[in-house]
């Protein structure tokens, strides 16, 4: 056999790579590549045939942004300035005989990203894991926007920020032949702020109201949770069974400026407290009774046990006390409890009749009850009314019973097709029991309530789907579903005279709610060429809220909603050579969702929720030690419907352009640089410019593999 020249050495070197890469970028979109391409898996990196089982990945970069630093911060999930670290650490070794030590880590400095995880693992005996997350998110916290003056109400400086993580142990012990048992004890938690959906009134020019100051959901949560459970064969039947109990702290509180930057402004701290204990023990049952029969079987008990705080003041500051003279109507010293029982059992069995068909019934019941109670101290003051208060009191209590049957079915038996059928039905009934509320003061606000509610419920759900494969290089998937949720409420009891002569008609108004969908989808698969895919589909909904109010009303039923929505998506992969690889998509959405009062009022007009979208991504082997990948999205949302002269500006109207490139080199056979550049231009056309940006991400980083 002839030598190899250092060429075609050479050449054969970058096909390799070529192939690497261009099949992982197939195998992300589910396109298999050629045969002569295929990297076996230990392969799939620099190493080449030594896979390297541990990595070090350091990284460093920065966002830099001009506009609406906020909005920025919120698009690109990255906070502003400098940020860098470990990218990605895994270690893993073996500390003695079939026993196995691992550590994985991530920590990036002013992103507030870390983990960590510790765990050691005996083969056949058991093991012990310690991880630590931390993650943030982060929320623009804009406000509105005036059409009749031209102002916005930005969050001023960075956008808000909430850190979400949890701590875990966990041990288990699996020794074979014996109960698989495992303990784990997490404590999760949430903290900081972010933007509600409720602003804060203000005046514009022209006198009327818009409630378009920003207002902040400030969150402290944290709860302690322990779950142990065991699991055992004996003889066919697997069974398991275990208990969990957690406990938590919710303090968190909504706050609110109204008539900000006006001479005389208000703060609205609206805060709420919970802690709370809850108990539960779940039990199954498993087991192929015959060659084509298989039961399993399940049960649940729940205790749940809490008690809440809260208040609703008004002052010149957030977290004050309660100072009489302030409007408007709100409270103090709330506190309360509620106890909740809740019991499930299920029941599933699948039946193979023939090798082509499997039937699958399944029976779920769920029963609930719970009761609850509060009192507090109301409050309204307008100066002239020198702040009065009054003391209010409730308690409420529900019972439930749920049973949900459903039925799978699947068949194979005709070449080239599979179809699948599905039904479900649930029926329920309860009662709810209502007392009391917020009292009135000086004649304003509320009724206390006296309702009695009995109700029942019938849920059913249809749905079919079938896939075909006409030919090899085609798949064609079709389906679609039809569901409809009814209520039926009985009022024994209703302090509220339901004929709208008072205008305070709930909560025993509505007699009956049924919401409804029908859905319908289809998608097709082609490969043309054997490096060409297309993947096309479509989706069409409709919904409708049906209402109906008490006969007393004088109303009859009517469909309170109605939502159509269209869905287009088309993808397309390409591999024209080797070392190109090329993918692009487009979805285009037609939402519109109507009510009857968009008939009557251009207050309220139907809402509008189309959007587009495209994007692209191509990926090149430059040689046989550098790859590049280039990429570009767009969005396109044309919802806008300035109602500001009889109602509010609601919609989104916005575009966003975003462009990325990566290089990749391979310095040697364990030593990789990436070095990337993101560019985002986004425009909020709805607040007239008022929250667009421009953000740069500059991005690098090295690993070591060892």
């Amino acid at each position: 056999m002839k030598k190899q020249s250092r060429k075609s050495k050479k050449l054969s070197a970058l096909r390799r790579k070529a192939g690497y890469v261009v099949g992982a970028s197939l195998l992300a979109a589910g396109v298999s590549a050629p045969a002569a391409d295929a990297v076996k898996p230990e392969q799939m990196y620099e190493g080449g045939t030594n896979a390297y089982a541990n990595w070090i990945e350091l990284s460093a970069g920065g966002m830099i942004s001009d506009g609406n630093t906020a909005q920025a911060q919120q698009r690109t999930r990255l906070n502003s300035g400098a940020f860098g670290g470990i990218e990605d650490l895994h270690y893993q070794t073996e500390i003695a005989k079939k026993t196995t030590f691992t550590l994985d880590g991530r920590g990036i400095y002013d992103d507030h990203d870390y983990k960590i995880g510790l765990g050691v693992e005996r083969e056949g005996l058991g093991f012990i894991r310690f991880n630590f997350e931390n993650f943030r998110t982060w929320d623009s916290g804009n406000g509105g926007y005036s059409p009749v003056d031209g102002v916005a109400f930005p969050n001023s400086g960075d956008a808000l920020a909430l850190d979400r993580g949890q701590i875990s142990l966990e041990a288990g012990y699996n020794k074979e032949g014996q109960p698989k048992v495992t303990f784990k004890y997490t404590h999760r938690y949430r903290d900081g702020e972010k933007g509600t959906t409720i602003w804060g009134p203000v005046h514009d020019s022209i006198g009327d109201v818009f409630r378009l100051f920003p207002g902040i959901y400030d969150i402290d949560e944290k709860s302690d949770t322990f779950q142990l459970d065991v699991a055992h064969r004996i003889k066919k039947v697997d069974v398991g069974l275990g208990v969990r109990f957690e406990t938590g702290e919710i303090n968190n509180a909504h706050k609110l400026t109204s008539w900000a930057g006006e001479p005389v402004q208000q703060k609205d701290t609206d805060r709420q407290g919970t802690s709370y204990d809850m108990l539960s023990v779940h039990a199954f049952a498993e087991s192929w009774i015959k060659p084509n029969q298989f039961l399993s079987a399940g049960f649940m008990f729940a205790n749940l046990d809490d008690t809440f705080t809260g208040s609703r003041i008004y002052g010149d500051d957030f977290d004050v006390i309660y100072t009489p003279g302030l409007f408007p109507l709100g409270y103090y010293d709330l506190n309360g409890g509620s106890h909740k029982n809740e019991y499930v059992a299920n029941l599933n069995w699948m039946y193979l009749p023939t090798k082509n068909f499997t039937i699958t019934p399944s029976l779920r019941v769920q029963k609930d009850d719970w009761n609850a109670n509060s009192t507090g101290t109301g409050t309204q003051g307008d100066g002239s009314l020198g702040g009065p208060t009054e003391a209010f009191n409730s308690n409420s209590s529900r019972d439930s019973l749920d049973v949900r049957e459903r039925l799978d079915a699947r068949y194979t038996g005709v070449t080239n097709w599979v179809f699948s059928a599905s039904g479900e039905w649930t029926e329920g009934q309860g009662n709810l029991n209502i007392n009391g509320g917020l009292s009135q003061i000086a004649s304003i606000g509320p009724d206390p309530v006296h309702c009695k509610t009995d109700d029942s419920r019938f849920f059913q759900k249809y749905a079919l789907s079938a896939r075909w494969y006409p030919v090899k290089q085609a798949s064609v998937d079709v389906g679609g579903y039809y569901k409809i949720n009814q209520y039926d409420y009985a009022n024994t009891q209703d302090s509220t005279p339901n004929d709208l002569s008072t205008g305070n008609a709930y909560p025993g108004f509505l007699v009956y709610q049924g919401f409804q969908t029908w859905d319908g989808n289809a998608r097709l698969t082609l490969h043309p060429l054997s490096k060409i895919t297309l993947v096309s589909r479509y989706e069409y909904q409709f919904s409708t809220i049906a209402t109906r109010p008490d006969a007393a009303s004088g109303l009859g039923e009517v469909d309170s909603s109605q939502m159509h929505s269209h869905i287009f998506g088309q993808n397309v992969s390409w591999t024209p050579l080797n070392w190109l690889c090329l993918q692009a998509g487009a979805n285009y959405v037609i939402s519109e969702t109507k009510t009857p009062a968009s008939d009557y009022t251009q207050a309220i007009l139907n809402s509008q929720n189309n959007y587009w979208t495209v994007n692209f991504n191509a990926g090149f082997v430059l040689d046989d030690k550098t790859d590049l990948n280039v990429g570009y999205f767009y969005y396109r949302a044309a919802d806008g419907q300035n109602a500001v002269v009889n109602g509010l500006p609601l919609g989104t109207d916005a575009e966003e352009h975003s462009i990325n490139a990566t290089l990749t080199r391979r310095l040697t056979k364990n030593l990789r640089l990436n070095l990337k550049y993101a560019f985002t231009h986004y425009e909020d056309f709805a607040s007239a410019g008022s929250y667009n940006f421009n953000a740069h991400v500059i991005f690098t980083s090295l690993q070591y593999r060892f």
